[in-house]
């Protein structure tokens, strides 16, 4: 049955000569439509998810489409209950991706990127010998899910990367490097800076993941786990034909993959964890974050002080919250 709601996500990379009149221009005509979500606008190009109804993304997709800069813009499209954002900001930002390379480094996806797979393709290509398959996504992106046998650069933010393949060459040089992410947004930036870096065969999911899993050929073949996406919903699901969890509790490391932010909001950790372990460390990564002052979920539950105590002794550990 089909959903009333549905969620866009996509980015085109097209000169944009006024970012911050444009991202202001296209605030209001978002919450205008009634949309809700969060969009990027940079020189370069935009990048964004929204949600709305069916009426309201089919309004947004056409409006978009007559805009000579936006008429090749690709939506991919994913039906849903209800909105999958609070509230819609639309940001001007210096870049879509933040790879903060030098003006000398810095890539136009528009003039140099790598070859574009298909899904097909891409499927046939990561079982080949020759090649090596590298999650160009954060850390926490990866632990919940990726194509089987590919690398985890294990980085916390897009902007390591650079630095991960330089340290790494010896795993990739000689290969056919196949390089993947969300929608396809980072690949497209990252492949350039490959090719700049000297590395000649250099190839992306064209689409990214989500694209992957819509295939009606491939169905998300070769792929564990769910994928993280920048929603409320956080993860969906990519592979039509299995299901394999690879993401591990945070305090336990038994299979999970649900996802919660550390209650210290000044760790803010995202970290896969059981409803079970919640409660048991108060949402807190560490002694430290359960028992800082401005811990949320103590907040959130009403917790005196004697309930705290008694998670904490039941953890081996004691109370030494800090006087907020």
């Amino acid at each position: 049955m089909a959903k009333d709601y549905r969620v866009l996500l996509y980015y085109h990379y097209v000169d944009i000569e006024n970012p911050e009149e444009f991202a202001a221009d296209h605030l209001k005509f978002c919450k205008e439509l009634g949309l809700k979500g969060r969009i990027l606008v940079a020189k370069e190009g935009i990048n964004g998810t929204v949600s709305g109804t069916v009426e309201q993304t089919n309004a947004y997709m056409e409006e978009m489409h007559k805009d000579s800069r936006f008429a090749e813009l690709v939506f991919k499209v994913d039906e849903h209950d209800g909105h999958a954002f609070k509230k819609m900001h639309v940001r001007p930002r210096k870049e879509l991706v933040t790879l903060r390379l030098s003006e000398e480094e810095d890539v136009d996806p528009k003039e140099i990127t790598g070859e574009k797979l298909s899904p097909q393709e891409w499927y046939e290509a990561m079982q080949r010998e020759d090649t090596v398959i590298i999650d160009t996504r954060n850390d926490y992106e990866y632990e919940v899910g990726h194509f089987r046998g590919a690398i985890n650069p294990d980085i916390e933010t897009f902007r390591d990367l650079p630095e991960w393949v330089r340290e790494n060459k010896h795993l990739i040089e000689g290969k056919k490097v196949l390089m993947y992410c969300t929608g396809g947004i980072r690949c497209e930036k990252f492949t350039g800076w490959m090719i700049k870096e000297g590395f000649e065969d250099v190839a992306q999911l064209h689409g990214g993941i989500v694209t992957y899993g819509k295939d009606p050929e491939v169905q998300g073949e070769l792929w564990d786990g769910k994928c993280y996406v920048f929603d409320e919903r956080l993860t969906v699901d990519i592979n039509q034909k299995e299901h394999v969890v690879v993401g591990v509790d945070y305090f336990d490391g038994k299979p999970c993959e649900r996802f919660v932010n550390c209650a210290n909001p000044e760790c803010n950790r995202q970290m896969l964890c059981s409803e079970e372990n919640e409660h048991k460390y108060m949402r807190g990564c560490t002694h430290e974050c359960r028992v800082h002052p401005r811990n949320l979920y103590v907040k959130e539950q009403e917790l005196s002080r004697d309930e705290v105590e008694a998670r904490l002794a039941a953890l081996g550990e004691t109370f030494d919250m800090q006087e907020a």
